[in-house]
């Protein structure tokens, strides 16, 4: 089984500013964990903030889509400036837009791209960072002379979210853990159940 590794990213909505020449850049970040969610956003943005010259942005997803946009501004002044900030601070899950108002000066396309970093970098410098883990559900169906056993191993290995359902003969129980603990729980079940205790494993990856 391959380590499915954490990731990194804003815990919520963060905004900050700067201004250059004139131009004042409005860049806000968001936690985003699907592209339907950016688009949604995008649009709220671009109504609220309709009187502004360019609403630039990049979201990056742990799915791995990236989606960027210069929107009107020099080709590679503004998109790719705002994924270069995501990446330096190792973010996913995230979208970041940058709202211009054009102060009369042109900035060139150098000193352009520059404010466009600056900008995000400066909003992300100034986001709260949280790191998520990558969980599964665990269903496991049990008698009741494991069940103590199995709840001792689920404490043991952080299990979050636990539900039991009680019934005639058997306990099912349902958690969450931490999709790189599962095979070492499976391991441990089977050492002690001898085959009598079910586990099933959801393959959606859930990040807490």
């Amino acid at each position: 089984m391959s380590i499915i590794k954490s990731i990194r990213t804003v815990e919520g909505f963060t905004k900050a500013e700067i201004k250059e020449k004139g131009s004042v850049f409005n860049a806000q970040a968001y936690f985003m964990s699907n592209s339907e969610d950016c688009i949604i956003k995008l649009n709220e943005i671009r109504k609220e903030f309709y009187d502004a010259t360019h609403h630039c942005y990049c979201y990056k997803l742990n799915t791995g889509e990236i989606k960027y946009s210069d929107n009107g501004e020099p080709s590679g002044t503004a998109g790719i400036r705002i994924l270069n900030a995501i990446e330096h601070f190792d973010l996913n899950d995230i979208m970041v837009v940058v709202i211009r108002y054009f102060g009369g000066t042109k900035l060139g396309v150098g000193p352009l791209g520059k404010a466009y970093y600056e900008s995000a970098h400066n909003v992300l410098e100034n986001s709260p960072i949280i790191v998520k883990d990558p969980y599964q559900k665990i269903s496991i169906s049990t008698n009741f002379d494991k069940m103590g056993h199995v709840f001792r191993l689920i404490s043991t290995y952080n299990g979050k979210k636990i539900v039991s359902d009680y019934l005639e003969n058997i306990v099912k129980i349902t958690c969450l853990l931490i999709t790189n603990d599962i095979p070492a729980f499976q391991e441990q079940i089977r050492e002690y159940s001898q085959g009598d205790i079910e586990v099933k494993i959801s393959a959606e990856i859930i990040y807490l």
